[in-house]
């Protein structure tokens, strides 16, 4: 036990060194960038969907009450590689990055009771936008936009077990990290003059609680009708924001930084207010051959107090859905001869309204996603490999971009009996 411990531990100091990449993405410029979804990869193989869903030795992060069904510790972890294509009808432009999504570790609580705790990334930054345009005597002015950084979440939960097959349960998170945007302005064609860096650094703090439950329904000795409901209840993150102002020398490589002098700096604290969101799940399957799922979720406007991201009239938050649709199915889960009828085989879609509207316009998402659980020789353990496409935005008039994304993700996840009850001869 200690051996797989030290090794999985080994495993995140490789990958760890790689979380801060971020992908190229415009519409993280906004906000405190661009949220996740607490979804492991099995559950982003069908789509999203996991608020009715539960395992007795897979961890599922929709929904606390799915830890009540734990028998087994269950400890794993994953990371993403994304590529993403950038296109604003003119232009195109690619990047790739690698991250972690998760390490997490979860295990049964007595009889009816299952807890888990983890690392998680929250919201991401990552962009760089280059601007040009001909000033009034013709000379090219530019502006160069970046933002990096990223915010993670220590989470812990609990989930139990109630009569009449109805699981309850509750999760707290704590949200962490550190954000920069820049803005550097300089003419290109006077050197001899003084370039400018706009310039804010934030650092990200604050509570989030998610509170879900779940019933399964037998239809007859095969069938089973699962319902999953969970709540992120409203909270309030804190940013703690320093803007200044700079004079720098006007280089002709933007990546040379060298200032000159402090124009302007100050120190305020900003909030993001996260309202209510809902999740609905319903699906019917059958225990370890298959299943088929719809998950809806809905959230009232993000708001902002206090904040730069007020000043753009461009930009505005309105209320938010996803809407996905999913499921596995395993030939012969048994099987001894054939290890293909073995392996777990999902797919799923899903359509989202990301709340983010850009001049006039909502930034929509929609993708398809596949997966397979490979089962290793050590009883339950498996690795999860997937595969999502999708796209973000549109090109139109308003001067919006669209981004296609590939999304490849691979998880660990290692299974062990703890506490066992030693046999006597």
């Amino acid at each position: 036990m200690i051996n797989k411990i030290i090794a999985l531990t080994a495993i995140l100091i490789s990958i760890s060194g790689f979380s801060q990449r971020n992908n190229i993405s415009p519409y993280s410029t906004f906000g405190i960038g661009e949220i996740y979804d607490a979804k492991s990869v099995a559950e982003q193989s069908m789509g999203g969907i996991g608020t009715g869903i539960n395992s007795q030795y897979r961890l599922t992060f929709s929904n606390p009450a799915s830890l009540s069904y734990l028998k087994y510790t269950v400890y794993t972890l994953a990371g993403a590689n994304n590529y993403t294509k950038i296109d604003n009808g003119t232009t195109q432009q690619s990047s790739s990055s690698f991250s972690l999504s998760y390490l997490t570790l979860g295990f049964p609580v007595g009889k009816n009771g299952g807890a888990s705790f983890g690392l998680q990334p929250y919201s991401k930054v990552g962009y760089k936008i280059l601007s040009r345009e001909l000033n009034e005597v013709f000379e090219s002015e530019s502006d160069l936009f970046r933002g990096k950084g990223s915010n993670n979440r220590v989470f812990i939960g609990y989930g139990h077990k109630l009569p009449y097959q109805i699981s309850v349960g509750f999760e707290a998170s704590y949200i962490f990290g550190n954000l920069e945007r820049t803005i550097l302005h300089r003419n290109e064609n006077r050197l001899e003059e003084r370039a400018t860096l706009y310039k804010t650094t934030s650092e990200i703090n604050g509570f989030a609680f998610k509170i879900g439950a779940q019933n399964t329904l037998k239809i007859n000795n095969k069938i089973n009708l699962k319902t999953g409901l969970s709540f992120s209840l409203n909270n309030k993150i804190n940013d703690h924001v320093i803007e200044s102002v700079i004079s720098l020398l006007n280089s002709p490589n933007p990546d040379i930084i060298i200032p000159r002098e402090q124009i302007l700096e100050r120190n305020f604290t900003a909030r993001v207010n996260m309202p209510l969101k809902t999740v609905l799940s319903i699906g019917t399957g059958k225990d370890n051959k298959w299943y088929l799922g719809y998950e809806y979720s809905y959230q009232k406007a993000v708001s902002f107090s206090n904040t730069f991201t007020q000043n753009n009239n461009n930009i505005r938050y309105d209320k938010s859905y996803n809407a996905s649709f999913g499921g596995f199915y395993i030939p012969k889960v048994e099987s001894i001869t054939n290890y293909w009828s073995r392996v777990t085989y999902r797919a799923g879609l899903h359509l989202k309204k990301t709340g983010l509207v850009v001049n006039n316009t909502d930034i929509k998402d929609f993708g398809i996603s596949f997966g397979v659980s490979l089962p290793s020789k050590r009883q339950l353990s498996n690795i999860n490999l997937g595969f999502d496409i999708g796209n973000r935005g549109e090109i139109n008039n308003s001067g919006l971009i669209k981004e296609n994304y590939y999304n490849f993700r691979l998880s660990l996840s290692l299974n062990d009996k703890w506490f066992k009850k030693r046999k006597l001869d």
